[in-house]
């Protein structure tokens, strides 16, 4: 391809999306960053305020070239950075507006980062599904922030799992048990009940999905990559054992426990829970099989490139041709679902079978978005009563 230079945009300029500039331009120096958009002014300056200030920006900095006339904010901020000239949207909001936003950007014939997950709800992964195919269509690249699947030691381990390691794959486990993730401590009485979701915005369904989507993904995500496919069924079970019913810790779970079946009859025992400091913590996948077992990233060598790097080169070499296409919408779609079938089974307390997921008419999106729109919030869910749509 004759460019070799090329423009991002990001939308979500908080903690993730800091790193997610950082990541790009560590590892392309062909790329510049150009536009930015956040919700509020105060994201966006601070973000500005890092690159400028952290040791980690001194040789990126000057390629973070965003004019003023290029830094929006609102609600419709997303839209203006699509329609400036950048090459590539970084999306980095929480994610229940990422199906939106990745619809634009793929209208608009723009290149895609998102971050997982990629919905909080069936309705939003089925519309950011069929703008998966829009891109396949257009030839645009699409990589995910499900970054183990561009981490050499995981890559290495899963083709030697493919090619007969540990023999016939018996069972799967997975725990991500973690602290609590809390983006703000107090409300501020200007905020409205909008702006407070925002900024508190893992505290609530809609925006973050709960646990076991936003977080926990990243564990289901490299099951269902290394067995091949998605869990056809699911039981899960959960609630709420510290997190106090107050309004700062909103409406989801703080513990999760799940047994999915993939359709070849494996299971896989899921856990995750964000408890307070002190309590016991894990990070960790096992997937046994008939000959052996493997943690999913015991059988290769670490790269000395960050695989949130990586997988921001793979990208950049996606689009000029210098590598394979890539579009994991697919997979980090059906991942994300797999999230929120178990989410589903615990709240309900019914076993929720992949049929029924796709089919679900859930839709936890606002239809009004204003920073002082009143909301009440629905109650933690309670099985029995919560009622699977």
């Amino acid at each position: 391809m004759a460019q070799d230079k090329l423009k991002a945009g990001i939308i979500g300029c908080g903690g993730r999306g800091t790193g997610a500039i950082e990541n790009t331009l560590t590892g392309n120096p062909n790329v510049e960053l150009t536009a930015m958009a956040d919700l509020f002014e105060d994201k966006l300056e601070l973000c500005l305020k890092r690159i400028g200030n952290d040791k980690r920006f001194a040789e990126l900095k000057a390629r973070v070239n965003v004019a003023p006339d290029h830094r929006f904010t609102g609600f419709d901020a997303f839209k203006k950075v699509i329609a400036s000239d950048v090459d590539i949207v970084m999306l980095t909001t929480p994610p229940g507006y990422r199906p939106e936003h990745f619809e634009a950007a793929i209208n608009a014939g723009k290149h895609v980062f998102c971050e997982k997950p990629i919905a909080t709800d069936p309705v939003g992964v089925r519309r950011f599904l069929k703008s998966v195919e829009t891109a396949k269509q257009k030839k645009l690249t699409v990589v995910s922030g499900a970054q183990r699947r561009a981490s050499s030691d995981y890559l290495q381990t899963r083709e030697k799992v493919q090619n007969g390691a540990i023999g016939e794959i018996l069972a799967c486990y997975s725990n991500y048990l973690s602290g609590p993730v809390m983006h703000a401590k107090a409300r501020d009485p200007r905020w409205g009940d909008m702006e407070w979701e925002h900024r508190n915005w893992y505290s609530f369904l809609w925006i973050c999905g709960d646990q076991i989507v936003e977080q926990h993904f990243h564990n289901i995500d490299c099951m269902n990559w290394f067995m091949g496919a998605h869990p056809i069924k699911v039981v899960a079970s959960g609630g709420v054992a510290w997190r106090p019913a107050e309004e700062l810790y909103g409406n989801i779970y703080d513990h999760m426990a799940s047994e999915f079946v993939y359709p070849n009859g494996v299971h896989l025992v899921s856990h995750c829970r964000q408890y307070p400091q002190g309590i016991y913590r894990i990070v960790n996948d096992v997937i046994l099989g008939s000959k052996g077992r493997t943690t999913c990233n015991d059988m290769g060598a670490k790269s000395a490139v960050n695989p949130q790097v990586q997988e921001h080169i793979n990208m950049v070499r996606s689009i000029l041709g210098d590598g394979p296409y890539l579009n994991h919408g697919v997979d980090v779609a059906e991942s994300t679902l797999t999230c929120i079938m178990a989410r589903e089974s615990a709240y309900s307390g019914l076993e929720i079978t992949w049929d029924m997921i796709m089919n679900s008419q859930q839709d936890l999106q606002p239809k009004n978005f204003d920073y002082k729109l009143k909301m009440d919030p629905p109650p933690v869910p309670v099985p029995g009563k919560y009622k699977f749509i």
